[in-house]
Parts: structure tokens; C-alpha cells; sequence
């Protein structure tokens, strides 16, 4: 299947007619608000205007001349499916002619992807991030407990998460400041307060949650993946000299509360659907209500790059799978369902790092240079431990169909100096 849009029918580009992913964006933020679109090719369908011309009628009032995607992820995966429908047909060649016969409705509801501003694609309601690989908890739990007790006897039994911060989820792009927080090295007696050395990234995919479930209602993991609107990028941004000292006993507080990226475009659900793969066998039996009846994975490779500020281009320092994951996006909202906990249209469920049994899989700089005693050098020729100010990072990823790619886009950020202490007398 090609689109009468030629820049959607590379091989290798990551917009085809196939994935058609959602997002926010306006075409000059000064003089109009943000608006709901689709990319395809090397534009964005301005959904807004298809919905004023009449074309598309979701039967509840206007949903997508809004600056966020909820009030369609609200209508659930009947409308998610219908809508889908519909764009397929008027954008495949050959299919419907109400956009590509109409040269008119063409030039007000396309705009070129490379103008236009990009902003936060959805509420997010609640924030969760998983532990859920393997790898990753292996190398990390081998560094600081030996590889005898890397994994704690509860993670081979269900995935393991913690609450984060909605309020500091950013869209790709946005800057995030070093954080501040209590230290305490090995040596010291007693913990001083500064600006966090240990910065790091975490390579994630984000689960973006569209249906709600009431108060004492748990899910199983079937009814889990129809719950899953879609996709993002994900770096969960990370202060490893922060959670070494606050984490015990309750986990990460502050090293993770300080910033999280996401993706710009949502990757539907059903555009995984061909792709999706199964997972390693468990190392013991599950209980019955994590088990899945259909592959809870997908085929997605997973890239991240780092770039100094000065250096000439970046160093790419992983390239890993998603379907290196022991547990599933279905798998961890099940889980997180299964105590009663009510579960939100907008709630994002980080799949926690990803990494692969190589090093030149591992999703964080925690793994890459073995906590910190092992310094790495990029293709530019710096030395990194983990992440310097104004240090750029990028993720990226893309899923390989036959003949054509779904692609996520970029998922980036810089770190860059904290604002100025307060006068902590007043």
C-alpha cells in the first residue's frame, strides 16, 4: 500500500501510510493555537481542519482543534479504529478522493513537517516507570550487589515500578536543567547539597493509556492491550548520585522527579499490530493474571546518541530492541490494575530502560561505563562517565515492516547548568 503523498512511500522513511502516528504541533505558534495532525511522509494532516470541512464527524463535537489528544483517546478503540479507517482511505493511492481529488482542502489541511512547532501530544494524567528488563536489571544489580544477588527474589514474579512526576514530562526538544539534590559519596560521613554529577539517560518506550477503569477494577493483560492508545519515546532522565543515597528504602524520588522526554508523535497500537513478537520464555512460571494469550512485544529497533555541545555530530552509544523485554506494556498495566488502582485516560507507563546482553546494548550510562569507573570516548574524541552540561541526547526508533517502516521520530533533550540556589534563609 503507497500514498498519493510521495514523500510517504521511502523505503526508509518513517511516516508512511501504514503508521500514520499522532501528535500536537501549530504552524506558527504565535498566531495559532495548537492543533491535533497525523504525519505522513514529510507532512502533518491538520486533523482540525478535516473536522471543520466535515469530513470527519466523531459524533461527541469538535475533539481535535484542541491542544491535546485526549478527547479522541477518550472515545476508545472503536472510534481509534474507525478514524484509522478513514485516514488510510483518503490518503492511500487509490483510495477515497475527498482529500487528494480536492487541491483546495489539500493546501489548508497539509503543512510541511520541517515548519511546524511541536508540542506535548497528550495530558498526561499519572506517570509510572517500570523496571521490566532483564538485562538491564542484571547489569545494574551486578554492579552494586555481585552477580549472585543482581535480581531481587520479587522481580522474576512481577514487573516492578515506581510512581514519577507527570508534571515533569516534556515534549522532545525541551531542555532540562541538572538537578539539585543531597549527595553523599562513599567517603563522606554525612551528605552535602549541589548540582547532581551522575546525570543520565534511560532508552524507554511509553505506553500511552486511553481507556480508564474504575476505582477496584483489575484487568486482565487482553483487556490491558486493547487499553493501550499507542507509543512514544521515552528517557526517563536520571541522577545516579541522588538515587544512590535516597533510594533505600523506598526507591527513586528526586533523581527521576526532574525531568522526563517524550516523543512528539504517538504511535497507534495498530500500527505495531504485524509486528508484534514474543517474549523469552519466563525463568518462572507467572501468575495467572500476568499471563497473555497473544505476544505482548513488537520488533522495534532502538537507538541513542549523544553530541557535546561543540562536537561536529553525535556518537551513537546503543542500539537494542524492545522485544529484549521480560514484561509487556499489557503485562505491567495489569499488573499496576491488579491492587484496584484506578487507571487514567493519559497515563504513561514507561517500560523502564531498555538494554540487550551486549554492551553496546545498554540503554543508560549507569551500564556502559560500569557505574562511572570506566570512561568511554565518542567518535569526536570527549571522554564521558555520564552526561555533561549542555550534552545532547537522542533517541530513536523504528519498527520494519515489508517495505516500508514505522517510525517514532526523535525523542531528544539537553542538559544544561540548574538555576540559582535560593537564599535558603528566606
Amino acid at each position: 500500500m503507497q500514498s498519493w503523498i510521495d514523500s510517504a512511500n521511502r523505503a526508509d522513511g518513517p511516516f508512511p501510510v501504514q503508521n500514520l502516528p499522532y501528535g500536537i504541533f501549530s504552524r506558527d505558534p504565535a498566531l495559532q493555537e495548537p492543533v491535533c495532525g497525523v504525519a505522513i511522509g514529510d507532512m502533518i494532516l491538520d486533523l482540525a481542519v478535516l473536522e471543520q470541512a466535515g469530513l470527519m464527524d466523531m459524533g461527541n463535537g469538535p475533539v481535535f482543534d484542541l491542544p491535546f489528544l485526549n478527547g479522541f483517546m477518550e472515545l476508545g478503540p472503536e472510534a481509534w479504529t474507525g478514524l484509522r479507517q478513514y485516514l488510510t482511505e483518503i490518503l492511500r493511492k487509490g483510495g477515497d478522493d475527498a482529500l487528494s481529488g480536492n487541491p483546495e482542502l489539500q493546501k489548508a489541511a497539509l503543512f510541511p513537517l520541517a515548519d511546524a512547532t511541536m508540542f506535548m501530544p497528550f495530558l498526561v494524567a499519572e506517570f509510572t516507570d517500570f523496571y521490566a528488563s532483564k538485562h538491564h536489571a542484571t547489569h545494574v544489580g551486578t554492579l552494586f550487589r555481585g552477580a549472585e544477588n543482581a535480581l531481587p527474589p520479587n522481580w522474576l514474579h512481577m514487573p516492578i515500578g515506581y510512581n514519577g512526576r507527570a508534571s515533569s514530562v516534556v515534549v522532545s526538544g525541551s531542555d532540562i536543567h541538572r538537578p539539585m539534590g543531597q549527595i553523599k559519596p562513599d567517603d563522606a560521613e554525612t551528605p552535602h547539597f549541589g548540582p547532581a554529577q551522575r546525570v543520565d539517560f534511560e532508552l524507554e518506550l511509553g505506553a500511552v493509556i486511553g481507556v480508564a477503569t474504575e476505582m477496584g477494577q483489575p484487568v486482565s493483560t487482553a483487556q490491558a492491550d486493547k487499553m493501550i492508545f499507542g507509543y512514544v519515546l521515552l528517557n526517563d532522565w536520571s541522577a545516579r548520585d541522588i538515587q544512590a543515597w535516597e533510594y533505600q528504602p523506598l526507591g527513586p524520588f528526586q533523581a527521576k522527579a526532574f525531568g522526563t522526554s517524550i516523543s512528539p508523535w504517538v504511535v497507534p497500537k495498530a500500527a505495531l499490530e504485524r509486528l508484534r513478537c514474543k517474549a523469552v520464555a519466563p525463568d518462572k512460571p507467572l501468575l495467572p493474571y500476568l499471563s497473555e494469550q497473544k505476544p505482548g512485544l513488537y520488533d522495534i529497533t532502538l537507538e541513542a546518541s549523544i553530541q557535546p555541545e561543540n562536537a561536529t555530530r553525535a556518537t551513537t552509544i546503543c542500539r537494542t530492541n524492545y522485544n529484549r523485554m521480560y514484561y509487556s506494556s499489557a503485562q505491567q498495566l495489569a499488573h499496576h490494575a491488579s491492587s484496584g488502582c484506578p487507571m487514567n485516560c493519559g497515563d504513561l507507563l514507561g517500560s523502564g530502560t531498555i538494554s540487550g546482553p551486549e554492551t553496546s546494548e545498554y540503554g543508560s550510562l549507569l551500564e556502559k561505563s560500569e557505574a562511572g569507573q570506566k570512561p568511554f570516548i565518542l567518535d569526536t574524541g570527549e571522554t564521558r562517565t555520564f552526561i555533561e552540561d549542555y550534552d545532547r541526547i537522542t533517541l530513536t526508533g523504528w519498527a520494519q515492516g515489508d517495505g516500508y517502516r514505522i517510525g517514532f521520530g526523535e525523542c531528544t533533550g539537553r542538559i544544561i547548568p540548574p538555576l540559582p540556589e535560593p537564599d535558603w534563609k528566606n
